[in-house]
């Protein structure tokens, strides 16, 4: 089954930047997804069991490396990206 999710993070931090571009470039890095990211969130696209993998891992990183943040994401059952 395919899967689309819009996530936004907002990090708790004054200086949130760094660490929304760190979440993003790992994201980039797992093989068998695709990313495709705005200026108002990013988008994943791909098989259902590797991207809730995928966020999984990334979400427990970020909190552990970084600290309290927010993600707000949509689930959408389907591979919806535009470059199908």
């Amino acid at each position: 089954m395919q899967l689309s999710v819009e996530i936004s993070k907002y990090p708790l931090h004054q200086d949130y930047i760094p660490y929304i571009k760190d979440f993003i470039e790992r994201l980039n890095q797992h093989q068998g997804i695709e990313v495709i990211t705005n200026t108002m969130s990013t988008q994943l696209f791909g098989d259902h069991d590797t991207v809730m993998k995928v966020l999984s891992e990334e979400i427990k990183r970020s909190h552990q490396t970084y600290g309290k943040s927010i993600f707000v994401c949509k689930f959408i059952g389907g591979n919806l990206s535009p470059n199908q």
